[in-house]
């Protein structure tokens, strides 16, 4: 296999595979989720062949491919993959035949239709990590709307329409300011550059040299689109009706993935872009994540829904990431990036776990429940860990990620205080008493249901098979967390120095 095609091909094997599944007949279901669930597989082993041909040692974009497509736009494809794009396609390619697999007697509707979605929003997903130019970027960020906007719309709960449309018209409003500044610095480039240009590898040279009143507008257009994704308080709230209305595999795909995709952008895009300005901006952006992460606990803890409850601790969980990234030093920026990876892993976990005892009662009220560890006792050992994992228990993932945002946020010199980290860290305290307390009424004491006695078995051989893995990455993460770290450290670092001049112009 070309190592400088493999990204191409990585690409190409979801979209390829969604298009044959359309000429499947739908009355055969089995095929069709058999086909898309090996497709997913396919495009997997694929993602490990980058993986393991990975150059830890470079900091560089590797596997770069490169075609000119608009010559009179100079837009071309270009991808390539540095190692936090890298960790976040695996994140991907891992978690689709995952969500595919635990939909197979969940979704009985349109099965067809359904896998289509779900592998046109794995290409849409990989697009946006691996683009390079930022034309094809937002073509990318804008397709994977389209599916997301039908799973819920189609296969979700009762409100679904408006969860959908609710969803579709945030995102919507803040890809279109983030359009407006792509071409404005693709203009200013075509001066320093001597023609227009979306080369995100260019726009770099230009782009911090932009003048500080231009570059705050650039920098606040990109902002609003990812902080609306991410996403970062007071723009969270087509988040928890989204999650509630989806189906079990869009709430995985959405918490997994789809929200990183914000995070992701401000790292790739607002810090080297913009760095005068996200150096500036910084304390503030800081402090509505911190606001987001306790807003978000506090909300959780009153939820009667487990679904509500797991969709409003991903507002929480995320604000730590953006937290992190703003910190703007190197601890904090690494525990940033595997902070993505972990809470694609618990929260992808937690989503799954809620669907599996669903599917069963229909049912996802706290209040329904009460006394299962008797009736369904490895179902209850796996929430624990999953549970454990997302409130930050050390020996597993989540750990990591926060130990080393509050450690870099507490060194940095951008933020200059050490309050952040005292208010960030009450998150975890929160964390705690949220996701305890719902395991605590939902696991223990009488079962206070007589249906649940007929109506709950415990996890059946595929869904052991679905969650397994993620529980090998949690704990994996928690013990070793060096196989991922430094993946991205040399990337980080490069991010870091595009910074670090106006980080020390602010502090002197």
């Amino acid at each position: 296999m070309e190592q400088n095609h493999l990204l191409t091909y990585l690409l190409l094997t979801p979209i390829a595979g969604s298009l044959l599944i359309l000429f499947l007949k739908e009355e055969n279901p089995k095929l069709i989720r058999w086909l898309g669930f090996l497709i997913s597989i396919a495009a997997f082993i694929i993602s490990l062949f980058v993986y393991f041909g990975f150059d830890a040692s470079a900091a560089d974009f590797q596997f770069q491919d490169k075609i000119l497509w608009i010559k009179s736009l100079n837009v071309s494809y270009f991808v390539g993959v540095d190692g936090i794009s890298l960790l976040l396609i695996l994140l991907t390619t891992f978690l689709t035949p995952l969500t595919l697999l635990s939909s197979w007697k969940a979704i009985e509707k349109k099965v067809k239709m359904f896998t289509f979605m779900m592998l046109f929003l794995e290409t849409g997903m990989i697009g946006v990590f691996m683009s390079l130019d930022m034309f094809l970027f937002y073509i990318f960020w804008e397709a994977m709307l389209i599916p997301m906007y039908f799973i819920i719309g189609i296969w979700g709960g009762e409100q679904r329409i408006y969860a959908s449309v609710k969803f579709f018209i945030y995102t919507m409003f803040g890809s279109l300011l983030m359009l407006v500044a792509i071409i404005w610095l693709a203009v200013y480039a075509s001066g320093p550059l001597g023609s227009f240009t979306t080369n995100l590898l260019d726009l770099y040279k230009v782009g911090p040299s932009v003048p500080r009143e231009i570059q705050s507008w650039m920098f606040f257009a990109f902002l609003l689109s990812f902080a609306i994704k991410v996403p970062i308080f007071p723009l969270h709230t087509w988040l928890p009706d989204a999650h509630v209305q989806a189906p079990t595999a869009g709430s995985v795909i959405l918490a997994g993935v789809l929200l990183k995709m914000g995070t992701y952008g401000i790292l790739r895009f607002c810090l080297p872009l913009f760095p005068q300005s996200a150096v500036y901006y910084a304390p503030f952006i800081s402090m509505l994540a911190i606001v987001g992460i306790i807003y978000g606990a506090l909300v959780a803890m009153v939820q009667p829904d487990m679904k509500k409850l797991v969709a409003y601790s991903s507002v929480a969980h995320l604000g730590f990431v953006v937290l992190g990234i703003f910190a703007m030093t190197e601890e904090a920026v690494q525990g940033a990036v595997i902070q993505m990876i972990n809470h694609g892993l618990s929260t992808g976990a937690l989503f799954l776990l809620v669907g599996v005892i669903y599917e069963r009662t229909h049912s996802r009220e706290i209040a329904y429940y009460g006394g299962i560890a008797k009736l369904i006792p490895v179902y209850c050992a796996v929430l624990m860990i999953t549970s454990l994992s997302s409130i930050g228990l050390p020996g597993l993932n989540g750990f990591i990620g926060e130990f080393l945002i509050l450690l870099g946020s507490f060194k940095s010199s951008v933020l200059n205080s050490w309050w952040f980290t005292v208010f960030a860290a009450s998150g975890v305290i929160f964390a705690a008493v949220y996701l305890l307390w719902m395991y605590q009424r939902v696991v223990f004491g009488t079962v206070k249901n007589p249906e649940l006695q007929n109506k709950l078995t415990d996890m059946t051989a595929r869904e052991l098979i679905v969650i397994v893995p993620i529980l090998i990455f949690i704990v994996w993460i928690g013990i070793y967390p060096s196989t991922f770290l430094d993946m991205t450290r040399l990337s980080t670092e490069k991010i870091l120095r595009s910074v670090g001049s106006f980080t020390l112009s602010l502090v002197k």
